[in-house]
């Protein structure tokens, strides 16, 4: 792809290509052009050439070219044939291409054209190759695909070639037939050497597998006899052997057997002590423990009992603390109440306590139907009304908590009676 800016004031004449990607483009003030980067096939003909020795010849190449990326050579191509289509682009290509066919064609023979096309489109593809790089073009590849001629010269020259090629393939052949028959009378001669020195060699290795064999024949028996000798005396041997290991088996049979029987009497002892001896223990374990299982929940009822008994007197006393604390604060505050009242009031409020006094004064009075005072003097009767009296303020405080001796009023009345 090809784009340039215009010069003037509103932009400059710098070029820009870029290639397999995108870029900015001025609407209406940016010039872009595109040019194809494909594959192109092309196919040269030159048609009648005369080659070196004036034999005219045609011959069809196929190529493959395409326009170059490097940004130097893109710049150049882009110069080359911007604005002109793909066909165009072949035409100017393809004709470079024929030129330079035509030129190298009258420079070889017909025998180097047919006989090595690879070297022939080789050196075409050279020669070309700078034309076409100097219009950013580059040749991919260059193949001959067909040359023949109008005079029948390259038929021609085939059948010599052909008759040249039977002729050396008739002498070939006799001459393959010479040496082979030369070849198999001397692999006769060497097959029947070979086959008597083979008939010498088994009859001396029969002769002496023979020989051989009687001596092992002899060696074998003179062995049989010292192993059946060696036979007998170990046999003998053996048999003793025997004889004392089967001793040594029934003393050791009869001391498993005894040892069996000393295991049956232990056997029996346990299975006593298991039948008998162990469930008796098991059962005087059992009321053991039911035994200690009693006495700990009795231990364990009689501490629950005590700690209830503990918890529910702890539970009293603090209630009583609690009552006691909260009537000490009663009275605390009802005294601070009472040493703020004045005279007055304080007289108030015992007289509004004195009705309740009497009630409680004369309340056991109630119950009785006559009073007789019992006394000499009538001085005793005065004193005991003044004792009673005087037993009033303490009775008023217990009561409501005012100290009657403290107040003037008071205190001038038991002063007089005193």
């Amino acid at each position: 792809m090809h784009g340039s800016s215009p010069s003037g004031c509103c932009g400059s004449d710098v070029k820009q290509y870029v290639y397999g990607g995108w870029a900015w483009a001025w609407w209406c003030i940016t010039d872009t052009q595109r040019i194809s980067l494909e594959i192109m096939t092309l196919q040269p003909r030159c048609e009648d050439v005369e080659t070196a020795e004036g034999v005219a010849l045609t011959v069809t190449g196929v190529a493959q070219v395409k326009i170059m990326t490097e940004k130097e050579l893109l710049a150049v191509a882009c110069e080359q044939f911007l604005g002109k289509n793909v066909q165009d682009v072949k035409n100017v290509v393809l004709q470079t291409l024929e030129g330079h066919l035509r030129s190298i064609l009258g420079t070889l023979t017909v025998e180097q054209i047919y006989q090595d096309r690879d070297q022939f489109a080789k050196l075409v593809r050279e020669v070309a190759a700078p034309d076409v790089g100097r219009m950013g073009i580059e040749i991919l590849s260059f193949t001959i695909k067909d040359v023949y001629d109008k005079v029948d010269y390259l038929s021609s020259l085939g059948k010599t070639q052909t008759a040249a090629v039977r002729r050396d393939a008739d002498i070939g052949v006799a001459e393959a037939e010479r040496d082979a028959g030369i070849r198999e009378a001397e692999c006769k001669k060497e097959m029947l050497d070979v086959k008597f020195m083979a008939d010498t060699k088994i009859a001396d290795s029969r002769r002496a597998f023979e020989l051989q064999k009687a001596a092992f024949t002899e060696e074998v028996n003179i062995k049989t006899a010292e192993a059946q000798l060696a036979y007998e005396l170990q046999s003998a041997r053996e048999q003793q052997k025997i004889r004392q290991e089967e001793i040594e088996i029934e003393v050791v049979q009869r001391k498993k057997q005894i040892d069996v029987e000393e295991k049956e009497i232990i056997r029996k002892e346990k299975e006593l002590i298991a039948t008998v001896k162990r469930p008796a223990e098991a059962e005087a374990y059992r009321i053991q423990q039911i035994a200690e299982g009693e006495k700990v929940r009795r231990v364990l009822l009689a501490q629950a009992e005590a700690e209830k008994i503990r918890k529910i007197g702890e539970a009293e006393a603090f209630v009583i603390e609690a009552i006691g604390m909260a009537e000490a604060e009663r009275m605390k505050l009802k005294a601070e109440a009472l040493q703020s009242y004045g005279e007055a009031a304080q007289l108030a409020l015992v007289l509004d306590a004195l009705p309740e006094i009497a009630a409680k004064v004369a309340a056991p009075l109630s119950r009785v139907d006559e009073i007789v005072v019992l006394s000499g003097e009538s001085g005793n009767v005065t004193s005991e009304v003044n004792r009673l009296l005087a037993e009033i303020p303490a009775s008023v405080r217990a009561i409501t908590g005012v100290d009657l001796t403290k107040i003037p009023l008071i205190q001038k009345a038991t002063g007089a009676q005193a």
